[in-house]
């Protein structure tokens, strides 16, 4: 059946089935192993989680995803905040339903009954053997006591070591069984604290940057905002210069229409001019020519 994005047909009941072999069969192998390298760097935390659905968060390279995987109607649908082009999930889907399969496992084994470490009681045995069985019941009864004693020894130093944020000290040498369960069990819980604060630890700092972030951004843009509002207060006296420089354009303009106007009358007044002057020079001939007649006239003897 073909895969398509976000959506892989899956056979598990539940999403604790999902083991690692499962996920490896059908992802990307690059993108499988940056999933298992975020979830040796517990960069992995389970918000919500059934066996239905999480609701998860991973760290990636660039930042903090958010993440919903769903068993539904046979088929494992996942979805991401990242924008990665992985098929047919991205690394983060990968990683959250490994880290969902490690976490689950202490709980399975809390969930196992206590009555199945006890063996089923065997037929009476003849009087001759009855002596020995209860001999072997016994021994099996102190056994058990021991082990709950050894459990409650190791308990107080626990506790002690959790409170003081210390490492748990190492659990006794004792056979398979509840007590070993409740052993295992605290210290799964102690790692998956560890693990939870630590990724809590880096989510804060991952927190305070963006914090810091946001707050340059912030004061960027409060710096753009003010460097606007200069830009805008400049262009509007420009455009209140341009006002005035077009108004004083317009008598220029009409000033230079005055002008042209008084050459042309000055131009005619010249001409005018010119032409009284050639008159005048012909009066002027004629009246010497008339005073040149009368000092001849003049001259002759009476």
């Amino acid at each position: 059946m073909a895969l398509t994005r976000n959506k892989i047909p899956c056979s598990a009941a539940r999403l604790g089935l999902l083991d690692p072999q499962m996920i490896q069969a059908v992802v990307e192998a690059s993108a499988f192993q940056i999933g298992k390298q975020y979830l040796a760097e517990n960069r992995v935390r389970i918000v919500e989680a059934d066996e239905a659905q999480i609701a998860s968060a991973v760290i990636g390279n660039s930042g903090l995803y958010e993440q919903t995987i769903r068993l539904k109607d046979g088929h494992l649908i996942s979805k991401c905040s990242c924008t990665l082009p992985e098929e047919p999930i991205c690394r983060h889907c990968i990683a959250v339903p490994l880290e969902y399969h490690r976490w689950s496992q202490p709980r399975q084994a809390k969930k196992s009954p206590m009555a199945s470490e006890v063996k089923p009681a065997s037929p009476q045995p003849t009087v001759q053997g009855q002596g020995k069985t209860a001999q072997a019941s016994s021994s099996s009864a102190d056994v058990k006591l021991s082990e709950v004693m050894v459990f409650i020894e190791w308990l107080q130093p626990a506790m002690a070591a959790i409170e003081k944020g210390q490492a748990l000290p190492a659990p006794p040498p004792i056979g398979a069984g509840e007590v070993a369960t409740w052993m295992h069990t605290i210290q799964n819980l102690e790692e998956r604290r560890q693990e939870s604060e630590a990724v809590q630890i880096h989510l804060e700092a991952d927190l305070r940057d963006r914090e810091a972030y946001v707050g340059r951004l912030t004061q960027q843009l409060q710096t753009s905002i003010a460097e606007a509002k200069a830009a805008q207060t400049a262009t509007q006296e420009l455009q209140r210069e341009i006002t005035t420089y077009k108004g004083l354009l317009a008598k220029v303009a009409e000033l230079a229409g005055e002008v042209s106007r008084y050459d042309g009358q000055l131009k005619y007044i010249a001409q005018e001019f010119l032409s009284k002057g050639s008159q005048l020079d012909k009066l002027a001939g004629s009246y010497k020519s008339v005073a040149d007649a009368l000092k001849s006239v003049t001259k002759t003897p009476s």
